[in-house]
């Protein structure tokens, strides 16, 4: 279930709550009249199911609530009632399914802005993993992979697209135009110093590393295991199942190959670092490409769904 806090002013809140009470999913409604004061109005609470939450918050803009009131929506983590079990089982599909578009347009928005955040966490898990590519150590690798930051404005790029929202799409792209490189950069820079320092050497890092070779060396597995990343983190996002991002970033190898390839080209070794750069290519088109598939099947899933829901509103 979802949690409704709307802010109505007084004209409109009839027109809310019968839009409320007419939506299959509803329930515990409430109205507390003149309770607003920025903006003014009347605050209207209620729960609704997530699968029936989508239509509902469309609705509720097309009333103009986003912009002469509020709309708030939070996950209900506990709800003990015969009224929110009746309500999930009237709405069309299952909650763990549904997509609520603005939810995920909202969060992706704010993991993917270049902001001071994103970047550290990018840079710092490029440089981990070229002290892992050095050391040949799979668990920095690993460590690497759950640092980077890339899995928000991938999705960021696919929800954008999907939902035709171009100011998402490319801010989400920018953090990764922008990112990327700039953290390259910093890694190149920061394996010079370790260089100078004698912690790093060249020789170190001509000598074989069989643990974690696979980071420079792209094939067609490299493009298939993105393809499924890809679609398995954009259904855990959509269904509010984060812990399995853990998974889906330890799958693809973006950020290990951009910390390889600073490496490589702070020795000079453009040809490593080509084969670093063309799997850090595969593996973000490969995202990108099963992530907005992915939401495209999504939404014309509920669309059928919902399109027969009305059907039998209709018939009866």
């Amino acid at each position: 279930m979802l949690h409704l806090r709307l802010i109505s002013p007084a004209a409109r809140t009839d027109e809310v709550v019968a839009l409320l009470r007419r939506t299959v999913g509803t329930t515990h409604l409430a109205v507390l009249p003149g309770a607003a004061l920025e903006p003014a109005g009347d605050v209207v609470l209620c729960d609704v199911a997530r699968e029936a939450a989508d239509d509902l918050l469309a609705d509720l803009r097309a009333l103009g609530l986003a912009t002469d009131g509020a709309i708030a929506a939070e996950h209900v983590d506990l709800s003990l009632s015969e009224r929110a079990d009746r309500a999930e089982r009237e709405a069309p599909g299952a909650g763990i399914d549904a997509v609520v578009w603005e939810s995920l347009v909202d969060q992706t928005q704010e993991e993917s802005q270049l902001s001071v955040t994103y970047l550290s966490f990018l840079t710092l898990a490029t440089m981990l993993a070229a002290c892992g590519v050095l050391l040949d150590s799979e668990i920095l690798i690993v460590g690497a992979m759950v640092v980077g930051p890339e899995i928000g404005p991938l999705t960021g790029v696919s929800a954008g697209l999907v939902t035709r929202r171009p100011g998402v799409a490319l801010r989400s792209l920018a953090a990764l135009v922008v990112g990327f490189p700039l953290a390259m950069l910093l890694t190149t820079a920061f394996a010079l110093l370790m260089t100078a320092l004698g912690l790093f050497s060249e020789e170190r890092f001509s000598a074989p590393h069989p643990m974690v070779e696979f980071v420079w060396k792209p094939d067609a597995m490299s493009l298939v295991v993105a393809l499924l990343a890809g679609a398995a983190g954009v259904i855990s996002l959509t269904s509010a199942k984060s812990a399995a991002l853990v998974g889906v970033a330890i799958s693809v190898t973006t950020v290990p190959a951009a910390g390889h390839a600073a490496l490589a080209l702070s020795y000079g070794r453009v040809s490593d670092a080509a084969g670093s750069m063309t799997q850090l290519g595969v593996n973000l088109g490969g995202l990108l490409l099963a992530g907005t598939t992915t939401l495209l099947v999504q939404r014309a899933f509920w669309a059928r769904v919902r399109a027969r829901a009305r059907g039998r509103v209709t018939a009866v």
